[in-house]
């Protein structure tokens, strides 16, 4: 028997309830739709769906598996696409300006498309870095009944007997320069490397963010792990269809399983998998959509805590094919809660807690690609948080996979990264030097962008541990070595990273969890009495509308006053 819906309290009754509302039905009519189905809720179900890159190009099928599922648990679908910025086709020009912009881009068009058309709920899916974070937002900010789901990753490319990734590939540029690999051989790595469709393979941010999908009870259990060309992702999507309307019909929010606990959750599980850096940014992003303060402070706090369990690139030697033959994201949680760190009591979208998600989840033995906590790989998270009188608001660095935690050396200074990324090309700097890449945070990029090329070519020279790089910008997901970003204030206020001259020496200690120039105080104000601040060639369009208003990193670089400013939410509009 087909349900009777009371939509005195959803936001659809604006658009389809009442004699005033007959030309927005008629609307409905020109498109197919029955009475009926204008009656029941609608869903919105959202894509980042798009040719930019492997990431997003499965979206639409999945999406379709969504519509069917919302539309068997008496639901109507309507199907909307967003924007996408592909961090790998963006990556090492200026293209890479707008990614993080995209982020906040995607959480306001999901926003204004849901509330322009009064939809009752949401299904969101996304494959690419920033579109995550993005989707995630925008669901806590409408704090409609939402179901996120990730679009699935990539499958392995082979190449000389093992599994690659684009990241073999960017680092395969630095091996070229240095005369270490032939034009075959790039060319041969190039066409391997990414073989589906699907996001980027290892742990870097789409899966970092993916597994904090689950983590943090937005999406369904298991439901992040199988790859994009699988067919059980579309089984995943359409039971995603069918949890949302679970949800409306319980009146379940975003902003009920999103807690301070829940983002602790993902924290831990960030640390535990050697996650991306920029889960320090996006966390403080997704917390200040309901209203919790949860700095880069917090996060790093909890990842120097947390033991590193997944042996997952880039710093080590698995793909997120590999965690899902041993059970998925799951097995990460399983193994976690077992180990008393995670707060099992969280609700998720599954409308159970964590814990009675992973009660009958089995930790699989006789593989290493997820430990038990008690056989960490060690004993400190994969990502820590560092402070000093070079970054006072703190920075951030992956630790996963290095072998020295701590580095001394002679600051090498570049106000961009193309200045920086030449000069590696150009094997213009040495052992023992800190290359320094400033002006790239939020407002001095603007658009705080990503160093993988940079970064990556010095890996593939050779030299990833015996330099460091330091930088208020970030860095990819993908990226390894010695790499410090988020390192606020930015240069663009007046940070000290700004007052930075070569030739000064740099202490960086990882284990201490402390960065700093050894300059005096007084030394440092002088050259603060005598700093200018800089322009940059951005002085119009979206890239100059988020320079005015983003926040610092340590906060999320966020850009509007978010829920602690709220007087009403949307859901209730």
């Amino acid at each position: 028997m087909t349900k009777v819906w009371d939509k005195s309290r959803l936001p659809s009754r604006h658009v389809t309830e009442g004699p005033g509302r007959a030309p927005h039905r008629s609307y409905y009519y020109a498109m197919g739709l029955t009475e009926q189905q204008i009656h029941q809720p609608l869903v919105g179900v959202a894509t980042c769906w798009n040719e930019a890159a492997p990431c997003n190009i499965s979206l639409s099928r999945q999406a379709q598996s969504v519509k069917r599922g919302v539309d068997e648990a008496g639901g109507t679908p309507r199907e909307f696409t967003t924007i996408t910025v592909t961090d790998g086709i963006a990556m090492g020009h200026q293209g890479m300006k707008s990614s993080l912009v995209s982020r906040d881009a995607i959480a306001d068009t999901v926003e204004l498309t849901m509330r322009g058309h009064g939809y009752d709920a949401l299904v969101g899916l996304a494959g690419c870095d920033k579109s995550l974070p993005g989707m995630m937002m925008a669901m806590l900010r409408l704090n409609v009944p939402a179901v996120f789901m990730y679009g699935g990753s990539i499958l392995p490319g082979r190449f000389k007997g093992r599994d690659v990734t684009v990241v073999d590939v960017f680092e395969a540029v630095g091996q070229h320069a240095a005369g270490n690999m032939s034009d075959e051989d790039l060319f041969e790595l190039e066409c391997a490397a990414c073989p589906s469709a699907g996001a980027c393979g290892g742990q870097f941010t789409a899966n970092t963010m993916a597994t904090v999908s689950e983590a943090i009870g937005l999406a369904l259990p298991g439901s992040a792990g199988s790859p994009a060309p699988y067919e059980e992702r579309d089984l995943f999507a359409v039971e995603s269809g069918r949890a949302v309307m679970r949800l409306l019909e319980r009146n379940l929010r975003p902003r009920d399983i999103v807690t301070l606990k829940a983002l602790e959750n993902a924290a831990v599980v960030v640390g535990a998998t050697g996650g991306s850096t920029n889960a320090a940014l996006h966390l403080p992003a997704i917390a200040h959509e309901c209203g919790i303060r949860f700095t880069m402070d917090d996060v790093a706090q909890i990842m120097r805590r947390t033991p590193y369990i997944a042996d997952l690139k880039p710093g080590g030697k698995y793909v997120a094919l590999d965690v899902h033959r041993v059970g998925g994201i799951p097995v990460i949680l399983k193994s976690l809660l077992d180990g008393g760190l995670l707060h099992g009591d969280c609700m998720t979208v599954s409308g159970h807690t964590l814990a009675e998600n992973l009660k009958d989840v089995v930790f699989p033995t006789g593989q290493d690609v997820v430990y038990p906590v008690s056989q960490a790989i060690s004993t400190t998270g994969g990502v820590v948080g560092l402070k000093g009188n070079l970054a006072p608001d703190g920075a951030i660095v992956k630790i996963a996979g290095l072998k020295q935690l701590r580095f001394e050396g002679t600051a090498l200074c570049f106000d961009c990264e193309e200045d920086a990324y030449a000069a590696v090309n150009d094997r213009a700097y040495k052992e023992g030097d800190v290359i320094v890449i400033r002006y790239e945070g939020p407002k001095g990029g603007p658009g705080m962008r990503e160093m993988l090329s940079t970064t990556g070519a010095i890996y593939g020279q050779g030299m990833g541990e015996k330099v460091a790089l330091i930088t208020d910008g970030r860095f990819s997901g993908g990226t390894r070595g010695f790499c410090i970003g988020h390192v606020g204030p930015e240069a663009a206020a007046g940070g000290p990273i700004a007052l930075l001259r070569n030739g000064d020496r740099i202490v960086i200690d990882a284990e201490a969890g402390t960065i700093d120039v050894l300059l005096d105080a007084e030394t440092l104000a002088e050259r603060s009495r005598v700093w200018q601040p800089r322009g940059t060639d951005y002085n119009s369009g979206a890239i100059w509308k988020f320079a005015q208003l983003v926040g610092p990193a340590h906060l999320g670089a966020v850009t509007h006053p978010g829920a602690e400013a709220e007087t009403h939410v949307y859901a209730d509009i």
